[in-house]
């Protein structure tokens, strides 16, 4: 892991003062029992399927994996330098925890897993992101996904 008191004054600049987005603040909303959820995960560890097209650096799109993807076929083209992939290449679920929410549906957890889960390339500006995410909010309701699992890499 790399730590910020690792990086150059300069890289740190750049992240700490980083003209971000504001957002106003948004009210949690009470929903079923976790029991009850159909469950979708959204990754930004720049995680497809190896025939979908590689991420581009700072472009906001995603990309969607179907719950019965062959978890073998998955690669991350995730581009930061500062980016360790030992995590990945170890255990896909620290990026992507599909046996862990299949795990929680066999015990009777949750209620469902989604069909699809996604995942966008992370070290990308909120702004270019935003678009598309209000495009993926839009099918996750279409698709009855009542919670996520956020894993912001």
């Amino acid at each position: 892991m790399v730590y910020l008191s690792d990086w150059s004054k300069q890289q740190q600049d750049v992240l700490l003062n980083q003209d971000l987005p504001k957002y106003n603040d948004t009210a949690c909303v009470n929903g079923p029992p976790l029991s009850e959820r159909r469950i979708a995960i959204i990754t930004t560890s720049g995680l497809h399927q190896r025939t979908d097209r590689v991420f581009t650096p700072g472009v906001g799109e995603y990309r969607i994996i179907p719950d019965d993807t062959n978890m073998d076929d998955l690669i991350m083209s995730h581009v930061s330098t500062n980016f360790d992939r030992t995590g990945f290449y170890q255990d896909l679920n620290t990026v992507f925890p599909i046996d862990r929410l299949r795990e929680l549906l066999a015990n009777k957890e949750i209620g469902e897993i989604a069909n699809y889960h996604y995942s966008f390339m992370g070290a990308t500006d909120p702004r270019d992101m935003e678009d598309d995410a209000r495009q993926l909010a839009g099918v996750l309701k279409s698709d009855q996904v009542d919670a996520v699992v956020l894993l912001p890499v």
